[in-house]
């Protein structure tokens, strides 16, 4: 199953990125990553975010790989009760799951903020720009040029990993 991530961390981003990315090439094997991109903390008061977007492939039930997802995450440092907005050493989202539509449990998908917040659409349109979302006709390209990115400035940091510049193959 082909799934996307949008990764966020805004406490000492770049080292907690870059052990969020060894954490999953460990869990799932070979990914695809964006670009990183710097952006304003949303819904609270708060040190810029560095976010990004990985694809990989999982052969691990939604909720299963929801569960491995958050146990790293608490390996990083999110305690159990983190409110949803607030500073974080690593913040793990699952933006697609194939081609899934629709509430599971407390998971949406695609994940509603694709629609609405440029950190999340920005690489993940990077990644997969002719991708369209499962519940609309319009690929993620179209999305990015359609939305108004001078409301959700962005600054693209230029990042290596393993000896790559992302975006990259790790």
């Amino acid at each position: 199953m082909r799934v996307y991530l949008g990764i966020g961390s805004n406490i000492a981003p770049a080292d907690s990125i870059a052990s969020g990315l060894q954490a999953l090439r460990d869990e799932f094997g070979a990914l695809q990553a964006s670009s990183v991109y710097e952006s304003d903390s949303v819904g609270f008061d708060g040190p810029r975010f560095w976010n990004l977007v990985v694809a990989l492939d999982a052969d691990l039930g939604l909720f299963d790989l929801q569960d491995r997802l958050r146990a790293i995450e608490y390996r990083h440092g999110r305690p159990e009760n983190a409110m949803r907005n607030s500073s974080r050493a690593l913040d793990i989202d699952i933006l697609l799951y194939g081609d899934y539509c629709g509430f599971y449990e407390h998971i949406e998908l695609p994940r509603p903020e694709i629609h609405y917040n440029a950190f999340v659409l920005r690489p993940l349109a990077e990644l997969a720009p002719n991708r369209a979302l499962p519940n609309i006709n319009i690929s993620l390209g179209e999305l990015w040029q359609r939305f108004d990115q001078a409301k959700q400035p962005l600054v693209r940091i230029p990042y290596v990993y393993l000896g790559v510049e992302l975006p990259g193959n790790l």
